[in-house]
């Protein structure tokens, strides 16, 4: 067996630390050391939309440091609440960013068509989507609405 000089033994076993090194670092990153549980601001678990469009009932939707409640009641008078997690500056956009709501930039703003899946289009059925804050009838249209939080924001269908 040849005999190892002083030079090529310090190769050797810099090379052997350089791997276990690199190999421990790669664990590390891989690792979630960091998560000290923490989740005050996110929503750890994101609802996953139904085929239809929809948000189970009860669903905790968003991430961000504001929380509020939005309900939805449907044509049929079915309601639905969720607690919605944002960081955005009105409702309209904190729904949006969820896929809660959609509809059509208008004259006065966001004029909402679609709510959890279910559309009310006043062409077509003469119903639409009457949004209230606290119980009452919003002077303010959605995307014109500062998210407070605790608040409750509603949808209801009427005609």
């Amino acid at each position: 067996m040849k005999k190892l000089v002083s030079g090529e033994w310090n190769v050797r076993v810099c090379g052997v630390l350089l791997a276990v090194t690199m190999a421990a670092g790669m664990t590390a990153c891989g690792s979630k050391s960091g998560d000290n549980g923490n989740t005050q601001g996110t929503v750890q678990e994101f609802a996953q939309a139904q085929p239809d469009g929809a948000f189970a009932d009860g669903s905790e939707l968003g991430e961000g440091n504001t929380e509020f409640t939005l309900t939805v009641t449907d044509k049929e008078g079915a309601e639905s609440s969720f607690t919605i997690h944002t960081d955005k500056e009105n409702v309209g956009d904190a729904l949006t960013e969820i896929g809660m709501i959609a509809g059509e930039e208008g004259d006065y703003g966001l004029y909402v068509k679609t709510v959890n899946g279910v559309t009310a289009d006043y062409d077509v059925d003469q119903t639409y989507w009457a949004f209230y804050i606290n119980g009452e009838y919003a002077s303010t249209g959605v995307d014109a609405t500062p998210v407070t939080a605790g608040d409750i924001y509603s949808f209801k269908v009427e005609k």
